[in-house]
């Protein structure tokens, strides 16, 4: 038997909607389409050798007053690269076979946020996201933790590369401090949470225990790559959140972030965030404590997690709960809409910076926010109705929005949204409605 609804609620919840078509596909096992994708191989992405642009970043940085032309030269050239990938990023997840993956990566990668507000994140931005996040989604939580702690974007975004124990031999003849700001976020954003019971003490032991974390410079062997420094480490024993580290180098912060990982404080943490995003703005308890329970006896297996996510049966009776964010409505507009090519990126990039969501441009570490009052003011609605009408005649001629409308929205739509959409004065003015129509902007 068919379940047309449950097919919608799997296409649009879990991914970016469905393609032409796509729901009579899904309908006959949602739940079974879903759990596929989190068997199928990981899809990489094409490498673009972020370490080589971060050794160039960094020496256009420290050459700049002897050659300003030459730098600005680079910084344009820096920011288009990135303005293409930028784009890209959206097309793929657009066109993905496997959107719920790709919705997960975009999650674990907004959850541990680096933005291009700092310029030093242009090179690496991308890479990031596919080289700490993409190969450990499916995995355990534990391993992406140590990877986005190590990646040079993340040292670099908050400041850790800088961190000079107080205690070393640079730190005293150098008279300089630690840097607090990635183990205050990673305790505060990625793990235990703001009320996961730290202390500014803790924050203080945490950032001395990841002094030494730090990047090769471009003069450095392997330039852009992640280094451990020891001359820099602050030496001695450290207690975070009341257990002992004794002096052991890089290792006392592996070991601590490990048992971040597995604190019961990380597990509500993130079950909160992923019910918040999949499920409802404000989480159903029992979706949460589902979550936890899963993390909590499978040691943090994030595959675990999402199969859990997927039987969690509040998503599958509440259709349409969650407003698209800006980077949601453009991915599915694009995947609903089949447009392919690289002619487009620039397209799907100009309408999320319309919106108000450029990529890896959030504006704290705390990432772009995940419910409606964020995104739904009357100014940004009426941006939507522009980017809407915008849209509609750009495709006018190239999609049939009452063909579209059929096979992707009409199982979870009004009479009277297809109704408006069957009645538009134009071909145009029907893509622009079912654009802006409620079921098209929720998910």
């Amino acid at each position: 038997m068919l379940d047309l609804k449950a097919a919608a609620i799997a296409a649009n919840r879990f991914g970016f909607g469905a393609k032409r078509g796509e729901l009579a596909a899904i309908a006959p096992d949602p739940r079974g389409w879903l759990k596929e994708q989190l068997s199928l191989p990981v899809q990489e992405r094409v490498a673009i050798e972020s370490p080589a642009r971060l050794a160039e970043f960094l020496r256009a940085q420290r050459e700049r007053k002897a050659d300003v032309d030459l730098a600005k030269m680079f910084q344009k050239e820096l920011r288009e690269n990135f303005r293409g990938e930028a784009g890209g990023r959206t097309l793929a997840a657009a066109a993905s076979p496997a959107p719920f993956r790709e919705r997960l990566v975009q999650f674990w990668s907004n959850h541990f946020t680096v933005s291009v507000q700092r310029p030093v994140v242009l090179p690496v931005a991308l890479g990031f996201e596919n080289e700490a996040i993409r190969p450990h989604v499916l995995g355990h939580f534990r391993d992406m933790l140590l990877a986005v702690a190590q990646h040079p974007a993340m040292l670099l975004y908050l400041d850790n590369a800088q961190s000079i124990g107080p205690g070393s031999i640079p730190g005293r003849l150098r008279d300089k401090g630690i840097n607090e700001n990635l183990a205050r976020e990673i305790m505060e954003l990625h793990t235990i949470g703001v009320d996961g019971g730290y202390s500014q003490a803790d924050v203080t032991e945490f950032a001395k225990i990841l002094t030494g974390w730090s990047i090769n410079r471009d003069n450095d062997p392997n330039p852009g790559t992640f280094r451990y420094r020891p001359m820099i480490h602050e030496p001695g024993d450290k207690t975070l959140l009341g257990r002992s580290y004794k002096e052991g180098g890089m290792t006392e912060g592996v070991a601590a972030l490990d048992d971040l990982a597995a604190r019961p404080a990380t597990a509500r943490h993130l079950a909160v965030k992923l019910c918040r995003h999949f499920v409802a703005d404000d989480p159903p308890a029992e979706a949460v404590d589902a979550l936890t329970r899963t993390y909590l006896n499978t040691g943090g297996d994030l595959r675990a997690v999402s199969m859990a996510l997927i039987d969690l049966p509040t998503i599958w009776s509440n259709p349409l709960s969650k407003i698209k964010t800006p980077n949601d409505l453009v991915t599915s507009a694009y995947r609903i809409f089949g447009i392919e090519g690289d002619r487009f990126r620039d397209g799907a990039l100009a309408g999320l910076q319309l919106m108000g969501q450029p990529p890896f441009a959030a504006p704290s570490p705390a990432g772009w926010p995940d419910i409606a009052d964020a995104w739904m003011s009357p100014e940004a609605m009426m941006t939507r109705v522009q980017w809407a009408l915008a849209a509609g005649q750009k495709l006018d001629g190239h999609a049939d929005a009452r063909e579209i409308a059929k096979s992707a929205i009409e199982p979870v739509a009004s009479e009277n949204t297809m109704r408006h959409i069957d009645n538009a004065p134009s071909p145009a003015e029907a893509l622009a409605l079912l654009i802006a129509s409620p079921e098209f902007q929720r998910r």
